[in-house]
């Protein structure tokens, strides 16, 4: 089909298709509220196929990020990597068990030694933290063997 002459009459059809272009690229950002409405105005005033060109003359005819070359919609999201236990998110916090648990019992062991306390408070914070991060980590391995795997 050859190309339509610019004075050759326009159809309801076709200024459907601009308006429908002119809201894409409003939605897009490339126009305002004001710069719409007024070619919107335009577009179902135009009688001629000339008159409606002119509305969207500045504007592409499809979104820019459609085109060959561009990414495509889906890759907008980055895929995590799996974690290990050598990940900072689970060694970090691991450490940190192990340190304030060092800590806690090289106290202990000095007052035990001194005499002065026998009780192993210590086994307070070593066990409840130790079972909490125990579970933590096997949860988070396991969800993560589970999107490997689903």
């Amino acid at each position: 089909m050859s190309e339509p002459v610019p004075s050759m009459r326009t159809s309801d059809e076709e200024r459907d298709r601009v308006a429908r272009l002119l809201q894409e690229q409003f939605a897009q950002g490339r126009l305002d509220q004001e710069e719409f409405t007024d070619r919107l105005g335009q577009a179902y005033k135009a009688r001629t196929v000339g008159e409606l060109a002119e509305v969207t003359r500045d504007l592409p005819e499809r979104d820019l990020a459609d085109l060959p070359g561009s990414a495509p919609r889906g890759a907008e999201f980055a895929v995590a990597p799996p974690i290990s236990m050598r990940d900072p998110a689970l060694l970090v916090p691991w450490i940190l068990y192990g340190g304030v648990n060092v800590l806690c019992f090289v106290i202990w062991l000095i007052l035990f030694l001194t005499g002065q306390n026998s009780y192993p408070w210590f086994l307070w914070v070593l066990g409840p933290w130790g079972i909490v991060m125990g579970v933590v980590t096997v949860g988070v391995l396991a969800a993560q063997r589970g999107q490997d795997g689903g």
